[in-house]
């Protein structure tokens, strides 16, 4: 492996001047926009910013755990209860979202999303001030220092509007309209995002972040709030009549739908336009797509290995693999890969994945896992399977409540080891060579010129003496001197230059880390949020089944079984039939549910959904396939619309949500839509509903406009559109479950990559649930053993297009089998 000659460079992001005072595009210059196909996020770096008992199943986490009365005394600057009693307590100290009650002690008037804030809003006939972000989003926590904990600011607010602070995560139906609307009169968006609205909810004019004061030909949020309030009075007409005319276009532009008689696209054509523009947008020395900042985007790597799948023996798909396979070894290189702690970042700051933007979701995590272990199936190499596994080991560590549930983030901010009040970017992270001397001292024998393990560590990991971060990647300098570690040399490489072993220099590198991790677990922690989501709890729970069958993993899938037991304990209301979005750690580590529970959107139903049918072939326990049923009946109930095809982002009946909007974008989760149709089209499969066979296809008819322009927007739904055409293969296994056949055919069918597929298991049980559903496979029996005595053995049955190959038992037959095709057929 050559030497990773990484290189640095700044990004820039598209400004926005102020608009005019009265448009709906009052937004203030140098916010922080991301116009990439990637989700909008709170960026940083930006000048002037807007902001066996199994280790995997009992681990001491890297950071300690604060309990929600600690979280409800922390300020936003700080870590920890205050020692001073709170001069201001809003309505938000009642809430449970960690973001409401980091801003529980502002001096602003707080209102939480709802009927009270809407009521006073009416009463009082004033404009709403509508507040959005998350945790663990680093420049609300600046917007707040700045602004909301400033006396006079908040005094401004709560006078002159009705204040409404909302978590993006547990209302992404409401985050989504504004954010709508926000992009299409600034060109960008980002959070914090500040918008106001009239009493009624209607957008008039939007923006992201602001600073406090004035600065150059930049106003302030001072001055904007004081310019707002005078329009309101006087120009009320003007500004009510532009977000009117602003939101009934955008209701126009946003509607997607299928006319009477339409068809899916053409997935061949599709795929290829997908992979075109992909390519364009590859960046060829060290992976991704764009040059800076980078964002790890799993749905395209995913889209370039299916892609692959299919069209293996041309040049374009030769041409895909590589992409995805160099862009997952260079991430997992990279800085933004946590070598000592594990887990991904949100994203890279510059071209060459080094200096991360350190905040870590459980959504990346769980999207990065299934993507590894695909790179290990399809490349047969460890180093992928490797990363995958440390992936759920960081979050079974640092992101599991005991209750089996995943929590949401992990700040990018903390306090200094070294000390002070003010949080910094990274600092749980980062070293100095200094910290690395004086913790890796020892001398390693036999090594050139009698090496310390912190030589050997320093080399391999790139650190330097002054850090080996770039000025321009600090702009506030808050890396100064520090190092972010990322491999520089293959261990091949390391070995030689110091005369040692290959071995050698893995045992002595994983002991450093090793110690390094103890370290960090006594730095101030950054601030962990413990909100429960339904809907990135099924993402995890797709990885810990997909990456546990894959590997053999019993504890891996134990894992799965505990995560999908959570979601039905806790986020199913089986009485009303109905998913709840969220849940959240209580006092005393107890699972605590607000009052009302806010009801599940089309994503939650979505990813879990996905994440049952992967438990489903993961153990092949039938319990989760009937609640995958249940749940997609349920889906098409609350979501689905009949007329136009594909399904509604939240419940079409509630009014507070401005517009009906159909998610059309795989960003830094895949859409619902995009989900949707693929399990659509799998539970078709598992329960001879030809009905869900016929919503998928009007599903991919309503986007079809989408996947025929910019296929790069939905990478997820060509995925779909791709199984739709090529068709699932049904691999069905008729064994016993625990007997070693049985176990040898489904290794065999766990090691392969197979993108269109359903793996079912029959035992000798008729009236089962797929017995019951699908007929055909009573016909299907094991073959007897050789010589005629004793029982059957374990068999497999691939079937495609209404025709079953003959039995197999033999799984390295069966693995030619699902690899080339090539075997006699029978009709089904």
């Amino acid at each position: 492996m050559l030497r990773l000659a990484w290189r640095r460079s700044a990004y820039n992001f598209s400004r926005v001047e102020p608009a005019p005072l009265g448009s709906a595009a009052f937004l203030g210059a140098d916010s922080p926009q991301q116009k990439s196909k990637g989700s909008i996020r709170c960026l940083r770096h930006i000048p002037h910013p807007p902001s066996v008992r199994s280790p995997l199943l009992h681990c001491q986490s890297a950071c300690c755990c604060l309990s929600s009365s600690v979280l409800m005394s922390m300020a936003s600057g700080g870590e920890g209860p205050s020692s001073n009693p709170h001069r201001h307590t809003n309505r938000l100290a009642k809430e449970r979202s960690p973001y409401l009650l980091q801003h529980a002690y502002n001096p602003v008037d707080w209102y939480p999303w709802g009927q009270d804030a809407f009521d006073k809003a009416k009463n009082e006939d004033k404009p709403i001030f509508l507040s959005i972000g998350y945790s663990t989003c680093h420049w609300c926590h600046v917007m707040e220092r700045e602004s909301f904990e400033d006396e006079e600011i908040g005094k401004i607010l709560s006078d002159n509007f009705v204040c409404i602070k909302l978590d993006r995560e547990e209302r992404p139906d409401v985050d989504k309209v504004y954010m709508t609307f926000v992009q299409a009169t600034s060109g960008g968006g980002g959070w914090p995002m500040s918008v106001w609205l009239t009493p009624d909810l209607r957008p008039f004019i939007g923006g992201t972040y602001f600073p406090p004061r004035d600065s150059g030909r930049r106003p302030g949020f001072k001055t904007v709030l004081a310019r707002i309030t005078e329009q309101w009075r006087n120009n009320r007409p003007a500004l009510e009549s532009s977000g009117d005319r602003i939101l009934e276009s955008l209701k126009k532009g946003t509607a997607v739908a299928a006319n009477p008689g339409d068809s899916p696209p053409l997935a061949p054509d599709v795929a290829n336009r997908c992979f075109k523009q992909l390519a364009h947008s590859y960046e060829e020395e060290y992976g991704g797509f764009r040059d800076a900042p980078k964002f790890p985007t799993p749905v395209n790597l995913m889209f370039l290995m299916s892609y692959w799948s299919v069209n293996g023996s041309t040049s374009d798909g030769g041409e895909a693999l590589q992409m995805a396979l160099h862009t997952l070894r260079m991430m997992a290189l990279g800085g933004i890969h946590d070598h000592v702690a594990k887990g991904f970042h949100r994203y890279s700051t510059d071209s060459s994945w080094h200096v991360p933007h350190f905040e870590k979701m459980l959504y990346d995590q769980a999207q990065l896992a299934v993507a590894y272990i695909t790179a290990s199936q399809i490349s047969g190499e460890q180093f992928f399977a490797d990363v995958a596994k440390d992936i759920l080991l960081y979050v079974s560590r640092d992101l599991s409540d005991k209750s089996g549930g995943f929590y949401s983030a992990e700040d990018a901010d903390s306090v200094p080891a070294s000390g002070g009040a003010e949080k910094r970017e990274g600092a749980f992270c980062v070293w100095t060579a200094a910290e690395v001397r004086e913790l890796l001292p020892d001398v390693v024998a036999g090594t050139t010129g009698s090496a310390t393990l912190a030589e050997i560590f320093m080399h391999h990991y790139g650190v330097k003496e002054l850090g080996n971060v770039a000025p321009e990647q600090d702009p506030h300098g808050e890396l100064q001197g520090q190092n972010v570690l990322i491999v520089r040399y293959s261990v091949e490489l390391t070995a030689a230059h110091f005369g040692i072993s290959v071995e050698k220099v893995k045992e002595l590198l994983a002991s450093a880390r090793a110690k390094m991790a103890e370290v960090r677990k006594s730095r101030p922690c950054p601030h962990l949020d413990t909100k429960m989501l339904a809907s990135w709890n099924g993402l995890m729970l797709s990885a810990y089944a997909r990456v546990g069958a894959a590997q053999g993993d019993k504890a891996l899938l134990e894992r799965a079984v505990r995560a999908a037991g959570f979601l039905k304990q806790h986020l199913w209301e089986a009485e009303r039939e109905t998913l709840l979005r969220s849940c959240y750690r209580g006092d005393q580590m107890e699972v605590q549910q607000i009052s009302p529970p806010i009801s599940g959107f089309l994503c939650d139903y979505a990813f879990i959904i996905c994440g049952l049918l992967d438990l489903y072939e993961a153990t092949l326990e039938t319990e989760w396939l009937q609640w995958a049923e249940e749940l997609q009946l349920r889906q098409d109930s609350l979501f689905l619309d009949q007329q136009g095809g594909g399904y509604f982002a939240s419940d079409p009946t509630d009014t507070s949500v401005l517009l009906q909007l159909k998610e059309d974008q795989d960003g830094a989760e895949p859409s619902a839509n995009s989900v949707s149709a693929s399990n659509l089209l799998r539970l078709s499969h598992y329960t001879g509903r030809q009905e869900w066979l016929k919503t998928s296809q009007k599903l991919l008819a309503a986007f079809s406009d989408r996947l025929t322009r910019v296929p790069i927007a939905l990478p997820e739904m060509v995925r779909a559109l791709m199984a739709q055409h090529y068709t699932l293969k049904q691999i069905v296994i008729r064994g016993q479950r625990d007997a070693p056949d049985t176990a040898s055919l489904l290794a065999a069918v766990y090691s392969l990559y197979i993108p269109h597929k359903v793996l079912m298991l029959i035992e000798d049980d008729t009236d089962s649930f797929l017995g019951q559903r699908l007929p055909a496979l009573s016909s299907m029996s094991q073959q007897t053993v050789s010589g005629g005595g004793g029982g059957g053995v374990a068999t497999a049955y691939v079937c495609q297009d209404f025709t079953c190959s003959l039995p197999v038992t033999d799984p390295q037959e069966l693995r030619r089998l699902l690899l080339d095709g090539s075997t006699d057929t029978q009709a089904q």
